[in-house]
């Protein structure tokens, strides 16, 4: 491996049961609170792939993201596939380590990419924003919702298309009879988080995901955030009054048709803001007449998704998915399909919604 500042530190033992199966780490990206992430080289025969590697130490996290939010976000992993979500390439535990090897975005992130660049156009925003809404309406159609989108969780790829990625706090939202169920946990970032989330009440977590998508889209117009404000009440406060602005020189440049589409997203009432649908057929989408239609790939991904029984794939990972994901690898370091079923099911059996305070909504 190179000799860098931001080398990984591996055990001989990890280092051997990688090499084995043709993965070689290098460099860090980057790093979150629970995970590492480094550029991999994968090499088996004639195929030679660049990959991302994100790393989760067990020992170095909380009790509660490792008996609840990393078995969802192994389980959703497995199953996902979308054009605009990043693809899982296998993954892996050794030990206490979990090493999850997923396709590598060579232009970095969104928000990287504002920060160098500057605010979008709107046609860019437009072709970016429709991708990130596909992804949403693919995982909310299975039952899936994200909770942390935001620029940082958008990852770019060499040909310029985005990909939605980090289901570290992603959750199934239908209960038995497929009805979306409330969440409890406050979770993601702050300045992408809704109004009813800062509140601390139960909230509807595909609504939640709706307000941070009005964030991300806003931001890339305008190269901030809507609310940017550290003090959570004040911050509270500015959502209700929806007490933002178009920067001036962007006011006058962008269509009415966005504005509309972002106050609605903004929406500080959650019944009254937008479902994935009606964003994604929006009348801003349309005014571009590429997106007359859907591609091949994107319509068979929804069309799969509206045919998955996601109360079956909740309650059971499913052996043949989980070996496509795995690949044949060695029994040492293979991911326990029936341990990740089994914290899955706890998980949930032991999250039974309350119901929600009163409200002055």
């Amino acid at each position: 491996m190179p000799k860098t500042s931001h080398r990984i530190h591996l055990t001989e033992s990890e280092e051997n049961a990688l090499s084995a199966r043709g993965y070689e780490l290098s460099t860090k990206l980057g790093e979150g609170a629970y995970a590492k992430v480094y550029v991999s080289v994968y090499k088996r025969s004639a195929e030679t792939l660049k990959l991302a590697c994100k790393i989760i130490d067990e020992r170095k996290t909380t009790k509660s993201y490792v008996g609840k939010f990393l078995p969802r976000e192994l389980d959703c992993l497995m199953k996902l596939k979308h054009p605009h979500i990043v693809h899982v390439h296998s993954i892996f535990r050794r030990n206490f380590k979990y090493f999850i090897f997923m396709r590598y975005a060579e232009n970095g992130d969104l928000m990287d990419f504002i920060v160098q660049f500057g605010a979008l156009t709107e046609v860019q925003a437009r072709f970016w924003a429709r991708q990130i809404s596909l992804a949403v309406q693919y995982l909310h159609t299975l039952g899936i919702t994200h909770r942390d989108i935001k620029c940082e969780n958008v990852l770019i790829t060499n040909n310029n298309n985005v990909k939605l990625t980090d289901f570290g706090f992603s959750r199934y939202i239908l209960d038995a009879n497929s009805k979306e169920v409330l969440s409890e946990t406050y979770c993601g970032s702050l300045l992408y988080t809704a109004p009813e989330v800062l509140r601390g009440i139960p909230y509807e977590p595909t609504k939640a995901d709706i307000w941070a998508l009005g964030v991300l889209i806003f931001t890339m117009l305008n190269k901030c955030v809507p609310f940017d404000n550290s003090n959570v009440t004040i911050l509270y406060q500015h959502q209700i009054k929806r007490r933002y602005k178009f920067r001036e020189r962007v006011c006058g440049s962008v269509s009415i048709e966005v504005k509309k589409l972002i106050r609605n997203l903004l929406e500080p009432i959650p019944k009254r803001r937008l479902n994935i649908h009606e964003v994604v057929d929006n009348p801003w989408y349309e005014m571009d007449p590429r997106f007359a239609k859907l591609s091949d790939s994107e319509a068979a991904a929804l069309e799969e998704a509206r045919k998955t029984d996601m109360r079956a794939m909740k309650s059971n990972v499913i052996e043949g998915d989980m070996n496509d994901a795995l690949g044949e690898i060695e029994k040492d370091i293979e991911l326990n399909t029936d341990e990740v079923s089994e914290k899955l099911a706890e998980v949930n059996a032991e999250e039974k919604p309350k119901k929600p305070s009163a409200s002055k909504e």
